[in-house]
């Protein structure tokens, strides 16, 4: 699946700089035409001639060539790219990548770049456990960043634990694996709902849930890299945009109803990630409520958008989530009755992260046939994955 793909390549300064190498090599076997982009230091690991002989492309480094004043674009290079894989990733690059820190050529190729990002941590084991590398690669993960996880082993340092480049053979894999199914689902449109709803007492005070988004959006996400057309409905979150995947910004579940009910006349079928509220303040107030002993906040229901979207679906696919916190697959089971769902995600509160606001979900996805699939615990991207590989079973009946 490499065959006639554009695979950018950027090398950091690590001494696993030496398997950048054999990926080239790999991936022009593969019948990829691949450019690469080197950081200064990465030179002093391995030579601009050896990876520009492997590629057939000369290397990049710096912003223009100082002989002639040539300028090396790194938005000609972020478009030219089907995939940027940087490999190795050192601890100095992943933590500019997730701050948007652009000193470099690799850099600013990577803040332009439109097409999937893949990185492949290599350091040292007591650099890859410590806490702000574990952040800044959960916050690249959040943005879309493919993470191809180092293996276990000896390092350099002497010592032995997690930290090692994956093998080259596994980074083209990767890439091989992301493009064989990013074609499953072309033609296919579909619906996902994600984030929380807002509901207003007053201009000031509102009721809402903890729920991210970031369940949906990694749904989104994956969905798109399989080639189909998403329609992302979102509550208000702090997430950006996935490539490929038109937004559309709500904040009530009132306007998430109104918007999901508009966009699933048009689509295929649609995953409802989002914590929509149950109930909204029966009378919200204009103004400012000043405080007082005691006040009464009357609530009313709001609309059941998947029990409507499981009226009028027909042969459409509809996929819903359930959070529960007793009697899970009981209360689970039941959602998909009511709602004339074709599956339901359940998680639960009680297993510990699986619930809001970190990047890995517990998951167990029930069909109307009764069967039950229960996944380990793993990140949201893999959850998501399990899910959309779901949906594609659906279209292959």
């Amino acid at each position: 699946m490499l065959r006639d793909k554009h695979i950018l390549v950027g090398v950091t300064g690590s001494i696993a700089a030496y398997k950048a190498a054999m990926l080239v090599r790999a991936l022009v076997k593969g019948g990829a035409e691949v450019k690469i982009v080197m950081t200064p230091l990465a030179k002093e690991f391995i030579t601009p001639l050896t990876l520009a002989t492997l590629a057939k492309n000369p290397i990049l480094v710096d912003f223009f060539n100082p002989e002639n004043g040539e300028w090396n674009s790194h938005v000609s290079l972020g478009e030219w790219a089907d995939a940027y894989v940087i490999a190795p990733a050192t601890a100095n690059t992943l933590a500019k990548m997730a701050h948007g820190i652009a000193d470099n050529l690799l850099l600013t190729t990577y803040l332009s770049a439109r097409c999937p990002v893949f990185v492949a941590p290599a350091m040292d084991l007591d650099m890859y456990a410590h806490v702000t590398t574990c952040q800044n690669i959960a916050m690249l993960r959040s943005h879309g960043v493919h993470i191809i996880e180092p293996e276990e082993g000896e390092l350099a340092s002497g010592l032995s634990g997690k930290g090692r480049m994956a093998e080259a053979d596994e980074i083209a894999a990767c890439l091989s694996s992301f493009f064989e199914k990013e074609m499953t689902l072309q033609g296919k449109r579909f619906l996902v709902t994600a984030g929380p709803t807002v509901e207003a007492i007053d201009p000031v005070r509102y009721i809402s849930n903890h729920s991210t988004g970031k369940m949906g959006y990694a749904i989104a996400t994956e969905l798109a890299s399989r080639g189909a057309e998403v329609i992302l409905v979102s509550g208000p979150v702090s997430l950006p945009v996935p490539t490929g995947v038109r937004r559309v910004d709500v904040v009530s579940a009132k306007e998430m109803f109104e918007a999901s009910m508009a966009a699933f006349a048009d689509v295929d079928g649609a995953v409802m990630c989002a914590a929509v509220a149950d109930y909204t303040p029966a009378n919200p107030e204009n103004s400012k409520i000043k405080r007082k002993d005691d006040i009464v906040l009357q609530l009313k229901p709001t609309k059941d958008i998947a029990a409507e979207l499981g009226r009028v679906k027909g042969e459409k696919l509809l996929i819903g989530f359930a959070l529960e916190t007793d009697n899970e697959e009981t209360n689970a089971k039941g959602k998909l009755e009511r709602k004339n769902l074709d599956y339901v995600v359940l998680n639960s509160l009680r297993d510990e992260g699986a619930g809001f606001g970190v990047d890995t979900n517990k998951i167990t996805v029930i069909g109307r046939d009764g069967t039950a699939i229960a996944y380990p615990l793993e990140s949201k991207a893999q959850a998501a994955s399990h899910i959309v590989s779901l949906v594609e079973n659906f279209f292959k009946k």
